[in-house]
C-alpha cells in the first residue's frame, strides 16, 4: 500500500511538472512580449521625464541668462552715470553745505566767513601784527577756515551715517521679511531711525511724494552723503527694481559687507596707530626744540625772525616739513 501511494504521488508530481512546463512553453511568448512592452513603456516615461527635466533646466538657464544680462545692463548704465558725474566739476558750495548738514544759504555762508575774517584780522591788528600778516590772517579767516569747518562737518556727518547705516539696513531686512513693502520699510527708518540716517531716508520719502521713484531717490542720496556705501545701496535698489530678486537677502549681504568694511578700517587704524604716533612726534619735534632753545637762549633764536636770511630758512623748513608730513600721512592712510 505504501508503494502504491508513492507511485501515485510520483505520477501526480510528474503530471504537475509536465503541465507547468507545457503552460510555460505556451505562455512564454506572451510573458516575454508583456515584459518587453512594459520595458518600452518604462523607457518612454523615463524619456518624457528626462525631456521635461531638460526643458525645465533649459528654461532655468535661459531665465538666469536673461537675469544676468539685465543685471549687467543695469550695472553698465549705473557705471555710465557714475562716470558722467565724475567728469563734472566738484560739488558746489550749496551741495557741500547740504552735505555738512548746515541750514545756511551760500550768501549767508560767505557773509559769515567774511565777518569772521574781519574779526580775527582786527584782533591781530590790535595785537600789533604788521599789515602783510594781517592780510594773510584775513585771507585765512575768511576763506580757508570756513571751508575747513565745512569739510570737517562733512567728514563727521559721513562717519555718523556710516556707523548707523548697517543698523538701518538690518531693520529694513527684518521689515521686508515680515511682509512690509520697500517704501514702508524706508518710511519706518525715516520715522524711528537715528540721525543722520533718519534725515536722509526722510528725503527719499519726500522725493517719492513728489513723483520720483525709489531707485532714483536712493541714487540722489549720494549727493548729500558722498560715501561709496551709499552708492552700493543705490545700486542694490536699482538692480532689484529692474531685474527683481530677493531684496531682503541682497540688503542683508550689503549690511554684512558694510560691517566687515568697518571692522577692516578699525583694524587698519589700530595697526597704524604706532606709525601715526611716530609721525606726530617727528612733526612736533622741531617746534619743541625751537621753543626750548628760545626759552634758554632768546637771542640765538630771534635772528630767525629779524634777519631776512632767517625768514628764508624758516620758509624752506616749512616747505620741507609740509612735504614730510604729507608723505607720512599718505603712508599711514589706507583706502578700503
Amino acid at each position: 500500500m505504501f508503494g502504491i501511494d508513492i507511485t501515485i504521488l510520483a505520477i501526480v508530481g510528474l503530471v504537475a511538472l509536465a503541465t507547468a512546463g507545457l503552460a510555460y512553453g505556451v505562455l512564454f511568448t506572451r510573458i516575454e512580449t508583456q515584459k518587453k512592452a512594459e520595458s518600452r513603456i518604462r523607457r518612454v516615461k523615463t524619456a518624457e521625464t528626462d525631456r521635461v527635466s531638460v526643458k525645465a533646466a533649459r528654461d532655468r538657464v535661459n531665465e538666469m541668462s536673461k537675469r544676468r544680462k539685465s543685471v549687467q545692463d543695469s550695472l553698465r548704465d549705473l557705471e555710465k552715470k557714475q562716470k558722467e558725474k565724475s567728469v563734472k566739476a566738484k560739488p558746489s558750495m550749496k551741495i557741500r553745505l547740504m552735505q555738512a548738514g548746515l541750514k545756511l544759504s551760500v550768501p549767508q555762508f560767505y557773509i559769515a566767513g567774511l565777518l569772521f575774517g574781519v574779526a580775527v584780522s582786527f584782533l591781530a591788528l590790535i595785537a600789533g601784527a604788521k599789515l602783510p600778516v594781517v592780510g594773510g590772517i584775513f585771507l585765512i579767516g575768511s576763506a580757508g577756515f570756513p571751508r575747513w569747518c565745512v569739510n570737517f562737518l562733512i567728514n563727521r556727518r559721513c562717519k555718523a551715517f556710516l556707523n548707523e547705516f548697517p543698523n538701518a539696513l538690518d531693520v529694513m531686512v527684518r521689515s521686508i521679511k515680515s511682509g512690509l513693502p520697500l517704501n514702508d520699510a524706508i518710511r519706518l527708518i525715516a520715522n524711528d531711525g537715528q540721525e543722520p540716517v533718519k534725515t536722509e531716508f526722510r528725503r527719499i520719502i519726500e522725493s517719492q511724494q513728489v513723483g520720483i521713484n525709489i531707485p532714483e531717490a536712493c541714487a540722489r542720496m549720494v549727493n548729500s552723503i558722498p560715501l561709496p556705501e551709499v552708492n552700493f545701496f543705490a545700486i542694490v535698489i536699482a538692480i532689484q527694481a529692474q531685474a527683481g530678486g530677493n531684496l531682503s537677502e541682497a540688503l542683508g549681504n550689503l549690511g554684512k559687507v558694510l560691517r566687515e568694511r568697518k571692522k577692516m578700517k578699525a583694524k587698519i587704524q589700530a595697526l597704524s596707530m604706532e606709525a601715526k604716533a611716530s609721525a606726530c612726534i617727528i612733526g612736533a619735534l622741531p617746534f619743541i626744540v625751537a621753543l626750548l632753545v628760545y626759552m634758554t637762549s632768546p637771542d640765538y633764536m630771534m635772528i630767525l625772525f629779524t634777519d631776512p636770511r632767517g625768514h628764508l630758512i624758516m620758509g624752506a623748513s616749512a616747505v620741507w616739513m609740509s612735504i614730510g608730513i604729507w608723505v607720512m600721512r599718505n603712508m599711514i592712510n589706507f583706502d578700503i
